[in-house]
């Protein structure tokens, strides 16, 4: 069986002059280039002592050098640790807490890190630079060997550290490439690094933000678009709070598709980008940490939730109790710490469930409709309310920007951003859903990382 790695070298060879990445200084990397790198860093380090299956914490900007870094550590079938970007420094110390890592790969300012977490004192310093004159020797990574320790984001209680082995990287690379297969050569800016990796494999340009995706809020939507047009970019994979700076803008470049998903897409938010650019193809994918795609959709359904389309072919999927469960060579089928897996894992002979914490139902074409997370649904007196069913119309409302259904003492509340002097045409169609709160917020906290959906606990708080 092959690996990601070897997929890369592969990539290196057939597309040698090809441009790899454009950074965020909109300086290009060929393939070539970044295999040199990989070959290079996999020469130092191995001299510096990795070997397999040592843990490598990686600490550096998303560019070139990240994934050459991981390129190289996967040659030497040693496994990269990377942490909760959006989580910081309290990222870092999760991530170290979890793995307790022999090496420390970090580059520019990274890494002082190490001056901030004694934890890290005993971890051998890796950094990408000059390599050595004798070349390690080759290594055949196993499939079942841990290529990848991530973690969960954390927004729901502490983070799940999630080891990846090659053989899921490949299935992963599996489900993903029917949905970013393409006729035609493509430069893709991509904000999702998992997709980068995809692109690596398959020979396809990909152009990196030049922005920080923990601060999107403060985003221009001009620069955003310059970014787009001054780097041809025909497609883009972005979360939705960057679709929102495109209609910001009114502008999506010379962009033909729009991959977004990591939150909630509404469809007016795909109506809208629909609206400035005709032809404009806009495909929805719904996943998460622990699988990722789950769904896709290409189309806006209306109907009682969020439309996600069919799940992928990669996945088996069902309904347990009005929660989405899927099974798949591309799922999790476990966490670093097994005491972690009774929280989301079911298992029924060779199977493994992954209990994806989301609401959801199937129609009678099998298609999904998400409702929301499990425990956010609020019970009324004519029956239950689901988040996405009431806050997919609420968008709709005259003067609302952001929009939020919670429960407040078992009472519904639904919480509106925008212009307050449309509150009394709100209370009034809330008011047909049986909802008779309804406060005005100045805005409605996001998540740190893609700034997409509602953080309920910060937004509870405020309310409180």
């Amino acid at each position: 069986m092959t690996t990601l790695v070897a997929a890369f070298a592969r990539s290196a060879a057939k597309h040698s002059a090809r441009t790899a990445l454009i950074d965020g200084t909109g300086a290009a990397h060929t393939f070539s280039h970044l295999q040199a790198l990989a070959e290079t860093y996999a020469a130092g380090w191995y001299a510096r002592g990795v070997r397999p299956g040592d843990r490598v914490l990686v600490a550096m900007g998303i560019g070139p050098d990240l994934y050459a870094s991981l390129a190289a550590l996967w040659s030497l079938g040693a496994t990269a640790v990377l942490p909760e970007p959006a989580m910081g420094l309290a990222g870092v110390r999760t991530a170290v807490d979890a793995t307790h890592p022999k090496f420390f790969c970090a580059a520019g300012p990274y890494r002082w890190i190490r001056l901030l977490l004694p934890r890290l004192w005993r971890a051998r310093l890796l950094t990408p630079g000059k390599g050595c004159d004798a070349a390690p020797p080759s290594h055949g990574a196993d499939p079942d060997s841990v290529a990848l320790i991530s973690f969960t984001s954390g927004t729901t209680g502490i983070p799940k550290a999630i080891p990846r082995t090659h053989a899921f990287l490949m299935a992963q690379w599996k489900a993903v490439a029917p949905l970013l297969h393409s006729d035609g050569e493509e430069i893709d800016l991509v904000t999702f690094p998992v997709f980068v990796l995809i692109n690596l494999a398959e020979g396809r340009t990909s152009v990196l933000p030049n922005w920080k995706m923990s601060r999107l809020a403060g985003l221009d939507p001009a620069s955003l678009v310059g970014w787009i047009s001054a780097n041809k970019c025909t497609r883009a994979l972005l979360p939705p709070a960057l679709c929102d700076k495109l209609i910001e803008a009114q502008d999506t470049g010379q962009l033909r598709q729009i991959f977004t998903g990591g939150g909630p897409v509404f469809p007016d938010v795909i109506r809208r980008l629909q609206d400035i650019s005709d032809g404009l193809k806009i495909t929805t994918v719904y996943g998460s940490t622990e699988a990722e795609p789950i769904a896709h959709a290409q189309t806006v359904e209306e109907g009682y939730g969020l439309f996600a389309g069919h799940p992928v072919d990669a996945v088996r999927l069902r309904i347990v109790d009005s929660e989405i469960q899927i099974a798949g060579d591309h799922v999790n089928r476990g966490y670093l710490d097994p005491a972690r897996d009774q929280e989301t894992k079911v298992v029924e002979g060779d199977t493994i469930w992954h209990r994806t914490g989301d609401a959801g139902q199937l129609d009678e074409q099998g298609r999904l409709w998400l409702l929301g997370r499990v425990g956010d649904e609020v019970t009324i007196d004519t029956g239950v309310l689901h988040p996405f069913a009431i806050e997919t119309a609420a968008r709709m409302w005259p003067g609302v920007d952001q929009v939020a259904l919670m429960a407040l003492n078992k009472t519904a509340v639904l919480v509106v951003a925008g212009k307050a002097e449309h509150g009394e045409a709100w209370r009034s169609r809330a008011a047909t859903f049986g909802i008779a709160d309804v406060r005005h917020v100045p805005s409605i906290p996001l998540d740190r990382r893609h700034n997409s959906k509602v953080d309920r606990t910060a937004l509870r708080k405020l309310l409180i």
